[in-house]
């Protein structure tokens, strides 16, 4: 396949592996040779958790630049629909979809009596937007507020208390939804990326200024290419192969992404093309604060979770700090980044209960 040759494969572009995510794991090859690896389904991983306590609705929305966006609508199988209950969004880690963690955290707050619902961010998934993978850090933060528009607008929906939970890059999505969507009434992220900093800076400040202006200019050089009928090409996202040199980080993602334990490609996909976002568009993120003004979201709560072990816990713990109050930072003892995404017996699923059941309220 054409696209599998134009992900970007550019090791001299790598950085000091300090850490990951789409900028520090970025230009990784996807031709490496096989590596056999066993998958690590420890601590209740299930991605693919479903609850015979909750039905499933597939929904879908248009946000305000008239793009649809595709959402799974949970409701407890017990809910009056004649009396108003809270809801919460839930958003996928960046270059996922909602079928990838975002649907196992909808189901678990159904289960515990909420309305819940996991959406695609646009170019991602089943939601609108062309070309596929494309980075809109504007765009994907609208989606919350699109899905604060169709959620508000449900009988059975207490517009005034309705949260949200972005795991992983959304985290960082809903909070700058949430800066100018005071509906948004309480903010809970799990292994949250900056995916400004991340992309600017890579983890721990790992990369250079003169890395990031090689950076654009590629990027910048690829619309050219594009603009004048060219190959798309990919960047980022998780190594298709392993081998002996692949980075831990890479192979925590790998086992999630790439092994059935959470591997998912949406109809009319490739799985060559999973988790890689557009090498011209990737550079959207350097021009991404997320974190700026964060401190005026007060006094709606925000609840930070972590793994103590995350190789990304200096996101949650930049964001806590600037924050103002009521805030609270939750780390998880023994859990990384991923481990979160799907690990039943890690996530701490009654302390997110105890936050929106505490703070969604009129």
């Amino acid at each position: 396949m054409d696209a599998l040759a134009d992900i970007d494969v550019d090791r001299r572009t790598l950085l000091k592996m300090t850490g990951a995510g789409a900028a520090a794991l970025g230009m990784m090859s996807v031709l490496d040779l096989p590596a056999a690896m066993a998958q690590d389904m420890s601590k209740g991983a299930a991605n693919f958790y479903t609850s015979d306590r909750v039905s499933l609705q597939k929904v879908t929305f248009k946000n305000q630049y008239q793009m649809t966006v595709a959402g799974n609508l949970f409701t407890p199988k017990t809910l009056d629909r004649t009396s108003k209950t809270p809801a919460i969004i839930v958003g996928h880690p960046m270059g996922a979809v909602k079928e990838q963690s975002a649907n196992l955290y909808a189901t678990k707050m159904a289960e515990q009596g909420f309305v819940t619902m996991s959406i695609d961010l646009p170019f991602w998934g089943e939601s609108d937007g062309q070309p596929r993978n494309l980075v809109s850090p504007d765009i994907y933060a609208e989606a919350f507020s699109a899905a604060v528009d169709f959620l508000g607008t449900r009988e059975f929906v207490d517009r005034i208390r309705i949260g949200a939970i972005g795991v992983c890059g959304s985290g960082s999505f809903v909070i700058s939804a949430a800066k100018i969507d005071p509906r948004l009434r309480a903010i809970a992220t799990v292994s949250m990326y900056d995916m400004g900093a991340a992309n600017r800076d890579a983890l721990q400040h790992s990369q250079t200024v003169e890395q990031r202006k090689r950076i654009i200019a590629e990027a910048a050089e690829q619309r050219y290419v594009e603009f004048t009928g060219g190959e798309t090409k990919y960047t980022s996202g998780t190594v298709h192969q392993l081998t002996a040199d692949t980075h831990p980080i890479q192979r925590e993602f790998y086992d999630f992404y790439r092994m059935p334990r959470g591997e998912y490609t949406p109809k009319g996909g490739s799985p060559l093309l999973t988790t890689h976002p557009t090498l011209s568009s990737n550079v959207k993120f350097m021009n991404f604060y997320p974190f700026n003004d964060i401190e005026t979201i007060s006094p709606r709560p925000m609840l930070f979770i972590a793994g103590d072990q995350a190789h990304s816990k200096e996101f949650s713990e930049d964001a806590y700090r600037r924050a103002a109050e009521p805030k609270e930072l939750v780390w998880v003892p023994g859990a990384g980044h991923v481990d979160l995404y799907d690990r039943v017996d890690l996530i701490p699923f009654d302390k997110l209960a105890r936050f929106f059941n505490q703070h969604l309220t009129a």
